[in-house]
């Protein structure tokens, strides 16, 4: 039995693959082509980089990506630790400054005795046991062939980026530091009145966008929507969506604003600062004209423009098993957004789940998926029994989930309810399959308890 794995990719979803197999004593080989080949959205050679928000969302348990934290933690997910390490303030939201998160990620990989990193293109599929985090920007090549060997191609999408705008270049006679219904400030608003609105999205329609791509047919994922294209669904569908006005107040009227752009930080020092749910495809010249006609934007610096990317994903329910593999190679595991979860946690949550699985196949064990109560459960549920001729890419929600046995009418307290029940669940699942790591629940195992690789290993060392 072999105690040597490969893992393709040093995303989210990778990195966390690889502290997995690693903390369970398996040498594990971490191919990454960057910096020596580049990506279109890629800045860094560094691991776990982000490319797209700085935000992990909530972190409230009744909130579905709440939820999948806590059963993230459960894990002993890097993740969670290196973004605790990076935060920066965005009220009940996990935000981090993105360059020292990727700092800290690089740092716990490459630190870590067990994990070789080479830097290079895969372009075949490993031989052995293997876990592929290869991620919506997964190279030409190293696509055909997991299109060769899977007997179909992966479906593809376009996945748009927001704005990033200096605080120093922000009118702030007219932005308000305000978190909704009062609850924190860690939010730049940028309010609108109707007329200020209207004009906005007249202008948002009518707007350049990059050419080159049949932009009607583009499958965007409904959650990740360029700013334009959720414009021409409606006059108010801004207004009722990121550009939301509920929960605040507008200091210099003492009213609630038509609508209003929120700014979050990016970084400790808060000079920069994401703009809120506006991703975009527009041309550059076009971003800085409608995007100045925002209150307090008319002179923003733009420290990054909003642009466009390819990302491709796998049809999981149609050519992957249950946990993430083709039906005759059980050790070949996909993880991460390629197999169609939608977000940063979810991504690596796919990942830490994938090093589990192949841990306990490369021990003789058979696979492993959490119970259909819980977030990741239910998200993987999805995963394999979506009808595949309809599959598109999905992020955590309780409509996932089991429905509780007695209907609860109320919102908040229904959510409550599947939330103390997936974590009840998730923590029995974790202690009997032996996958809770050192962030794991009180009285759980050790990562390496009861893992006969490390127990090889370390006679061997």
């Amino acid at each position: 039995m072999t105690d040597r794995v490969t893992v393709v990719g040093g995303g989210l979803a990778g990195c966390e693959a690889a502290l997995q197999l690693a903390e369970r004593g398996l040498r594990v080989e971490l191919l990454e082509m960057r910096p020596e080949h580049g990506t279109a959205a890629h800045r860094t050679g560094m691991l776990g980089e982000l490319v797209c928000t700085n935000s992990f969302k909530s972190e409230d348990p009744a909130n579905a990506h709440g939820q999948l934290k806590r059963e993230m933690r459960i894990l002993g997910s890097v993740l969670l630790a290196c973004a605790e390490e990076a935060r920066v303030a965005a009220g009940t939201a996990l935000a981090v400054d993105r360059h020292a998160f990727a700092r800290a990620m690089t740092q716990a990989v490459t630190s870590h005795p067990h994990i070789e990193v080479v830097r290079t293109e895969c372009a075949e599929l490993p031989a052995g046991p293997a876990v592929v985090a290869t991620g919506p920007l997964t190279s030409d090549a190293f696509s055909e062939a997991i299109a060769g060997a899977l007997g179909q191609g992966g479906l593809a999408f376009f996945d748009a980026i927001a704005p990033i705008v200096h605080r120093d270049s922000v009118d702030g006679t007219v932005v308000f530091e305000a978190g909704r219904f009062g609850e924190d400030a860690d939010y730049l608003n940028c309010p609108m009145n109707r007329e200020e609105y209207e004009s906005f999205i007249e202008a948002l329609v009518a707007a350049d966008v990059h050419e080159g791509h049949d932009w009607e047919s583009v499958p965007y994922f409904e959650g990740c929507l360029p700013i334009e294209v959720m414009a021409t669904r409606g006059a108010d569908t801004l207004r009722f969506g990121p550009m939301k006005p509920i929960g605040l107040t507008d200091p210099r009227t003492g009213r609630r604003p038509w609508a209003v752009v929120q700014l979050r930080r990016e970084d400790h020092a808060g000079q920069m600062w994401n703009m809120v749910g506006f991703q975009t495809r527009l041309k550059i010249g076009e971003q800085r004209k409608v995007f100045g006609m925002i209150p307090g934007l008319a002179e923003a610096e733009f420290l990054r423009w909003g642009s466009i990317h390819r990302n491709s994903y796998l049809n999981f329910p149609g050519c992957l098993s249950a946990h993430g593999s083709p039906k005759e190679r059980p050790e070949l595991i996909f993880a991460g957004q390629l197999t169609g979860v939608e977000g940063y946690t979810e991504s690596a949550a796919s990942g830490i789940l994938a090093g589990v699985n192949l841990a306990r196949i490369v021990d003789g064990h058979e696979p492993v998926v959490p119970p259909p109560t819980t977030m990741l459960g239910g998200l993987f549920r999805y995963l394999r029994e979506t009808d595949a001729r309809r599959f598109q890419p999905m992020n955590s929600n309780w409509g996932l989930v089991e429905p509780l046995p007695v209907e609860i009418r109320d919102k908040r307290r229904k959510r409550q309810g599947l939330a103390h029940r997936a974590l009840e669940d998730f923590e029995a699942w974790a202690v009997q399959v032996g996958a809770s790591g050192p962030a794991g629940p009180a009285g759980s195992p050790p990562v390496q308890a009861a893992r006969s690789p490390a127990s090889r290993l370390s006679a061997r060392e």
